[in-house]
């Protein structure tokens, strides 16, 4: 430091203090072993509180700031440190996430870049489709397939309200291709379901108002999921269940997810997408490279297995709008099934 003519201070560099950040202590890649850990199974995210069952016990936990922004869904399972007894007003940490067996994905819609996890470390996909109020989506069921298949889980379509409409066109639709379905009514005997589910862990997907929630009900009783109907205006369904909650059922567990509106795939590569079509990607091979799949592609096999009558028109015409919602065109909506 020096003195100016006018008899004011000169600042200089050497007149700069700088704070370590942090403290003192240099900062250590080392991190907690938490040797101490115990596994647990995450059942319920509500606004940064993870309910997780450790060795049976309900815990109330939240993540530990090491693991950063990394998301923990339902199904995940991970490591607790801290008070684990369960007791009123007690907090666990999530200290670690375990590697995940599968992951089941979503997008708001077909161009949107934003990945959501649904769940993890389920193994089947039960997709839940009324056949009345709403109507039936099979739109919606061949997204759900894609999305199955991409995940590795073993799908398995539940045709709900059997009271209100005909089974008959959506199992003449799936039936060729080896889709293993139960359909089910208010009267229906539900021993067939709870054979499909049992020993496994299934999660629950389909549109508001399909009946997802009456069916965990009807399963697990006492469990007491809120349900809803349709709009009378709209046609949709009612948001019932607000986030996703996994039940523990017949030595395996059920993931019951809200209802959701749209099913966006725009994580999933078009060919993968074709995939999803098991009984069209089967002659993809003999079509030119690059084929879009669309009526007027050139040289295109599938169409013209179609036009042999080798095809169901349905599904081609759902492949083909998946392709082009994918690619940011506009879907129409499917005609009415007969």
């Amino acid at each position: 430091m020096s003195r100016t003519r006018g008899g004011g201070r000169h600042m200089d560099e050497r007149d700069v203090r700088v704070r370590a950040r942090g403290g003192s202590k240099p900062r250590t890649r080392n991190r907690p072993k938490h040797s101490d850990a115990e596994e647990g199974l995450v059942t319920a995210v509500d606004r940064g509180r993870y309910r997780c069952l450790v060795a049976g016990v309900p815990v109330v936990a939240m993540k530990a700031r090491e693991l950063g922004r990394g998301s923990i869904v339902v199904g995940d399972r991970v490591d607790v440190v801290g008070d684990l007894s369960g007791k009123p007003d007690t907090l666990a940490r999530v200290v670690r996430v375990k590697d995940r067996h599968s992951v089941l994905r979503r997008t708001a819609d077909d161009t949107d870049p934003v990945e959501r996890i649904i769940v993890a470390n389920a193994d089947q996909l039960a997709i839940v489709c009324a056949l009345a109020d709403p109507e039936p989506q099979p739109r919606f069921v061949d997204r759900c397939l894609v999305a199955a298949y991409d995940a590795g889980l073993e799908p398995l379509l539940c045709l709900t309200k059997a009271d209100l409409g005909d089974p008959g066109p959506m199992v003449r639709l799936y039936e060729p291709l080896g889709l293993p379905y139960v359909v089910l009514g208010p009267d229906s005997d539900p021993t067939e379901l709870s054979e499909r589910l049992a020993g496994r862990t299934t999660v629950l997907v389909g549109s508001s108002g399909v009946g997802k929630s009456t069916l965990v009900n009807r399963l697990i009783p006492g469990t007491d999921r809120a349900v809803g109907g349709v709009n009378t205006v709209t046609g949709r369904g009612r948001h019932t269940s607000t986030s996703a909650v996994a039940l523990a059922f017949e030595g395996g567990w059920l993931i019951d997810t809200p209802g959701v509106r749209s099913f966006g795939l725009a994580h999933i590569a078009p060919e993968e997408i074709v995939a999803g079509f098991p009984e069209i990607a089967e002659l993809t091979p003999d079509c030119p490279e690059g084929c879009a799949h669309r009526p007027d592609s050139p040289g295109c096999a599938v169409h013209a297995a179609l036009a042999a009558g080798t095809l169901d028109a349905d599904r081609v015409s759902s492949l083909v709008r998946l392709l082009s919602s994918r690619e940011g065109e506009d879907e129409e909506e499917p005609p009415a099934l007969s």
